[in-house]
């Protein structure tokens, strides 16, 4: 099955809102405590590359008080729910949201401890260039974790992936992630796009029916 792009940011309101609404509490917890189990022990600086709501680094950040997150994304209204989530659990002095395009990061090399991102790589048209970006600025032993869908082989697997989500999601929500479907990767295209930047250390595999993972962990 072919690639089809989405929109690389979804940024009206009402996106940002029926987002939100999406229950991801067990995957988003599950992937915060693979973070902390691959990231530093210590006082760090991590990147969140794609934060969408900000729910993430939130979970993270209050098991984990050491640690200083930048969590950034290119959508204006999906930060402002993540600055209000960020308030809510008063973690405003250890998560700090701003608008940046992972592609094209501000910020200088090596700075980084740990890399995480959830769902950001299927948004974006040329994949390389944040993986490019993602060795800039990461230290030579920083943590890895970066998660995203899987593109399915055939529109049969497609649609049981679809279907398997359940009857919580409404109409409009099985749309939006069939289309992060069509515009996922494959396991062999992000293995192509790691070996090419040089990434060394990382393991790449698939870690469920619909995502594969790119991790590694943080070493001394």
């Amino acid at each position: 099955m072919q690639r089809i792009l989405e929109p690389e940011v979804m940024d009206t309101w009402e996106e940002a809102i029926d987002y939100d609404a999406m229950d991801f509490t067990e995957v988003n917890t599950a992937f915060a405590l693979e973070a902390i189990a691959l990231g530093p022990k210590q006082a760090s600086l991590i990147l969140d590359a794609g934060t969408g709501t900000g729910r993430i680094p939130v979970l993270i950040c209050q098991m984990c008080p050491q640690w200083q997150i930048l969590a950034i994304d290119l959508a204006e209204n999906m930060l402002q729910l993540a600055a209000q989530h960020i308030q809510q659990a008063n973690l405003q002095q250890q998560i700090h949201s701003q608008l940046v395009d992972a592609k094209h990061l501000p910020y200088e090399d090596q700075v980084f401890d740990m890399v995480i991102s959830n769902s950001l790589v299927h948004h974006l048209p040329n994949p390389l260039l944040f993986f490019q970006e993602l060795k800039r600025v990461t230290k030579p032993n920083s943590g890895i974790l970066i998660r995203d869908l899987i593109r399915p082989v055939d529109e049969v697997t497609m649609n049981a992936l679809v279907d398997s989500i359940g009857n919580e999601y409404d109409s409009h929500q099985k749309k939006l992630f069939r289309d992060s479907l069509h515009a996922a990767l494959t396991i062999d295209e992000i293995k192509q796009l790691i070996l090419a930047v040089g990434l060394a250390g990382v393991n790449i595999y698939q870690s469920s029916d619909r995502h594969w993972t790119i991790e590694r962990p943080w070493t001394c």
